[in-house]
């Protein structure tokens, strides 16, 4: 079991930024793969990117290529979604998952354990 505690959502204005934190705590942090997700009501989870074991690999949507990124730090079981020149539709609850593997996938089925979900709203 893995336990999944995202934080650092809140209200910001367009074309500012949020650092949202996911801490883990049960088993090895280091052998998983973690992801980060949003879901608006109503909507399916959508990936928002991913990053393997050893941070090797990252992987992101189109949608926020280039101003989100991704880090972990399996010393302190974190793992971190850097949100820049945010926009209004980067509105959603952001979820971090995480599931046992080498590399991030892009489906949500995939990931075996989620944390609770932190909101991210963004004004125009």
């Amino acid at each position: 079991q893995v336990q999944l505690v995202e934080s650092g959502g809140g209200l910001v204005q367009a074309g500012d930024s949020l650092r949202l934190s996911c801490a883990a705590s049960g088993q090895t942090f280091s052998r998983y793969t973690m992801g980060w997700f949003r879901q608006a009501p109503g909507k399916e989870r959508e990936f928002v990117g991913g990053i393997s074991r050893f941070s090797g690999s990252t992987s992101y949507a189109d949608s926020v290529k280039g101003r989100f990124t991704i880090s972990r730090d399996n010393a302190r079981n974190t793992v971190y979604l850097q949100m820049n020149s945010l926009k209004p539709e980067d509105t959603d609850i952001y979820y971090c998952a995480a599931r046992p593997g080498s590399v991030p996938v892009v489906t949500a089925l995939d990931y075996t354990y989620w944390g609770q979900g932190t909101q991210v709203t963004v004004s125009s």
